[in-house]
């Protein structure tokens, strides 16, 4: 008796590790259903985006159910062709013609790519030698105002006894402006003119900090071209903006870290190989374009 609970127990984990197999995956939702039967799931749909033209591709992707909708139509219009056979007669045969061969080619140049092999150090050799994509600068300011003062409601009560700055006309803050470019590249303390000249109160109150900008930041285009100029220490000249003019200071500068950024440089990597790629087919594909007869001379008029 002994014995056949001992084998019982020792077979235990054998049928409850059999009867724990895991279960199959659910099948894949579907979502869409065409009037001929087919059918299409959110994978196969993304599968589908990359081998789509441009347009379509951006359709997809924003608005999927117009996109389907839309795909729903050409189904339709392509059976009701091919009933008619449409696709053997001229001159629609060289258009399908066309469309399958543009199409094969993109799943070439898909297959292709998508097979490239991209090392770290691939990835980090392109980042040592593009990193000004990447540059970040600490940006301070001093901004000098001009055209009409603020107005009362403009006022904030804590600064109603303030004695009001010179409102200075357009020429006039330009002159102050490059006078203090002048002071700071020949060594005037920029934090202090900050304090003491600068008439963006906000900026001003964190000693004319504008944070750290980037390329990419959404701000004007002669203020970032600007500052992306500029090495750190250095100050920018006047910049004008409305209502008054930007001296720039570049407080530190500094560079996205690889770990950071490396996603997007493995696609510009792919993006330059894929480049070399089609540089490479357009040298190996062969066209020919016969040259035809020249049209034959008019012949002299005899009666002449």
């Amino acid at each position: 008796m002994k014995v056949i609970f001992l084998i019982a127990v020792l077979c235990a984990p054998v049928g409850w590790a059999q009867s724990a197999a895991p279960a199959a995956p659910k099948p894949e939702p579907v979502i869409v259903t065409f009037e001929d039967g087919s059918t299409m799931t959110q994978a196969e749909l993304a599968a589908l985006i990359p081998t789509l033209p441009a347009n379509y591709q951006t359709m997809a992707e924003q608005n999927p159910q117009h996109f389907l909708t839309v795909y729903a139509k050409f189904k339709k219009l392509a059976a009701m062709a091919e009933s008619q056979k449409l696709g053997d007669k001229a001159p629609y045969r060289q258009g399908v013609d066309f469309w399958v061969a543009a199409g094969l080619a993109q799943a070439e140049f898909l297959e292709v790519t998508n097979g490239f092999t991209i090392t770290p150090e691939e990835i980090e050799k392109f980042y040592n030698e593009h990193k000004e994509p990447y540059r970040r600068i600490k940006v301070s300011g001093i901004k000098i105002a001009f055209g009409a003062p603020a107005s009362d409601t403009d006022s904030a009560p804590a600064n109603a006894s303030r004695v009001p700055k010179k409102v200075l006309t357009e020429e006039e803050a330009r002159a102050k402006a490059e006078k203090l470019v002048n002071e700071i590249r020949a060594g005037a303390d920029f934090a202090k003119l900050v304090q003491l000249e600068s008439d963006d109160e906000t900026s001003k109150a964190k000693g004319g900090d504008l944070g750290v900008w980037k390329m990419t930041d959404n701000v004007p285009n002669d203020l970032r071209a600007a500052v992306l100029s500029l090495q750190e220490g250095q100050v920018s000249e006047p910049v004008r903006q409305s209502g008054g003019f930007y001296i720039m200071h570049a407080d530190a500068v500094t560079y996205a870290p690889l770990d950071e950024v490396k996603d997007m440089i493995f696609e510009q990597v792919k993006q330059e190989k894929a480049r070399q790629w089609l540089d490479e087919l357009d040298k190996n594909t062969k066209v020919e374009f016969p040259k035809n007869d020249p049209a034959p001379s008019a012949q002299p008029d005899s009666k002449k």
